[in-house]
């Protein structure tokens, strides 16, 4: 099973929304018990005495948009021991990448990258909470996670 976690700053927007893309990639291809895929934050602003914020209502009605449920999904922040239980731990920014390395206490076995990586650029997901644009976010994180998942098919043939 390949355990995949998307990581942005508040786990109610860029994450959540990787998620659920990758999660609608992966079952039309029928591969979805082959997967375990989940988000989290790199802070704690969407949670409130231990339990998390909603996904954002724009997040929430974008992936709609795209026949993508996100039902139920609230923020978590990723925690240190998340290293040992994920193959691949994604995040969205530069600033997602310094704060994961800190909170994560480095990275010995290669595992944290940025999403548009797997699609050849260092491009960050723009945050649309600031920019306003989901149409962007989705098309970028539908671009990252669909050239993840031809790695993964890739490697495993």
């Amino acid at each position: 099973m390949i355990k995949i976690l998307f990581i942005c700053h508040g786990n109610i927007c860029r994450s959540p929304m990787c998620e659920f893309i990758m999660k609608k990639a992966v079952a039309l291809r029928g591969l979805s018990q082959d997967f375990y895929i989940a988000s989290a934050a790199t802070s704690t602003e969407e949670i409130r005495n231990g339990v998390g914020n909603p996904v954002y209502p724009p997040a929430k009605h974008k992936l709609a948009e795209h026949g993508i449920s996100c039902e139920g999904k609230r923020a978590v922040q990723l925690q240190r021991s998340d290293y040992a239980k994920y193959d691949y731990l994604i995040g969205m920014d530069s600033a997602n990448i310094r704060n994961m390395h800190r909170i994560l206490g480095g990275d010995p076995e290669n595992k944290i990258r940025k999403l548009l990586s797997f699609a050849g650029s260092d491009r960050d997901i723009s945050d649309p909470w600031y920019t306003g644009d989901f149409d962007a976010t989705f098309r970028d994180a539908t671009e990252g996670c669909e050239a993840l998942l031809a790695l993964l098919l890739q490697r495993a043939l």
